[in-house]
């Protein structure tokens, strides 16, 4: 295999076996963003670790920028044949190859970082979707789901969305996924799915009224040079799932294993930290750019959230009963967790 190399040089850090050959692997990383993105970072805390870690045995090149593949489905479909060895991807972008993933990206499930966070940090919870992801992909490997700049909110170009009805009639960039277009047209909008790398273009142009992005993404996007109103009324958590090809996982010894996967914890810690290290200076950003921040009230947020009734409907319809089961176990990790946070909550106020 072309990223394989077989080197003669023996480890000495202590955790392979002495006299025992290295093996030198080459990670190639492609992602589409620029080089001051939080993804880009990311991947400079993942090459940190693992290089030096494995005292040189596994080098990892990144190609930002979609130097070598432009868009998310065609970075997935480069990791599963083994052209490329690590991406992040979206739930809605992983759910075109198993449909259940997109149980996890219904509006209004999660109500903040820590249950989304308990939620994700639950490993046979991964073990379970990695094992079916697996199953109906042949190569696609779950390795975490991490955050990916915040939480989706709506963000328009001339009009100040408070309530459902705001949005009827507007035309709304989505990733091109079933859900995320579903949530607006529940809510009258016109969805419009629009590859990452050309969302600037499309609202500069007025080819979109407005977008479902968070703040963070929005001005390292510099978006804000067109958006001049958000809402926050959060309807999805902006997991970011991190895929490696399996053959390229398994290929490792371990030792390079383990070297491998706390590398992936460590980028981890750094994702989850970024958007609420960012989101300050993000707002602040957005406000001197002219641009308006609104907070829904409890009852405007559920009115959104009663709007959107009929996008779980259609999960279920196009998922069967696997993804009505998926839901269910979701919710069920949900409310286990809330429970949990809830009872920490309850004995620190003590």
């Amino acid at each position: 295999m072309r990223f394989l190399k077989i080197g003669l040089s023996l480890l000495t850090a202590g955790f392979v076996t002495a006299g025992v050959e290295a093996a030198e692997f080459e990670l190639t990383v492609p992602h589409v963003t620029n080089i001051e993105s939080y993804n880009h970072q990311s991947l400079l805390v993942f090459k940190n670790f693992v290089e030096n870690h494995s005292n040189g045995a596994i080098t990892v090149n990144i190609y930002p920028s979609g130097q070598l593949c432009s868009t998310a489905r065609e970075c997935l479909a480069g990791v599963q044949s083994g052209a490329f060895d690590y991406f992040q991807t979206t739930i809605p972008e992983l759910a075109n190859y198993w449909a259940p993933v997109g149980a996890f990206d219904l509006p209004y499930m999660l109500r903040d970082d820590r249950v989304a966070e308990c939620v994700y940090d639950n490993e046979d919870f991964l073990v379970d979707i990695r094992k079916n992801v697996l199953e109906q992909t042949g190569n696609l490997r779950l390795m975490m789901v991490s955050n990916s700049g915040g939480w989706r909110n709506f963000a328009t170009t001339k009009k100040q969305i408070k309530t459902p009805e705001d949005i009827k009639g507007l035309k709304i960039r989505t990733v091109p996924a079933p859900i995320q277009q579903e949530l607006v047209k529940a809510l009258g909008g016109a969805p419009t799915p629009i590859a990452w790398p050309e969302v600037y273009t499309a609202l500069s142009t007025g080819l979109v009224d407005g977008t479902k992005n968070g703040i963070v993404d929005i001005t390292m996007m510099k978006f804000e040079e067109s958006l001049n109103y958000i809402v926050l009324d959060g309807h999805a958590y902006m997991g970011g799932v991190w895929i490696m090809n399996n053959d390229r996982f398994k290929s490792f010894p371990d030792e390079l294993k383990r070297v491998v996967i706390d590398g992936i914890k460590a980028q981890n810690q750094f994702l989850r930290v970024y958007p609420k290290w960012k989101e300050f200076d993000a707002y602040e950003t957005f406000r001197k750019a002219g641009g308006t921040v609104y907070t829904p009230s409890a009852e405007e947020k559920k009115a959104f959230q009663d709007a959107t009734a009929p996008v779980r409907d259609y999960f279920i319809k196009e998922a069967g009963e696997d993804g009505q089961a998926w839901l269910d176990r979701f919710s069920s990790e949900i409310k286990a967790c809330e429970g949990a946070i809830d009872a920490e909550f309850a004995k620190a106020s003590e």
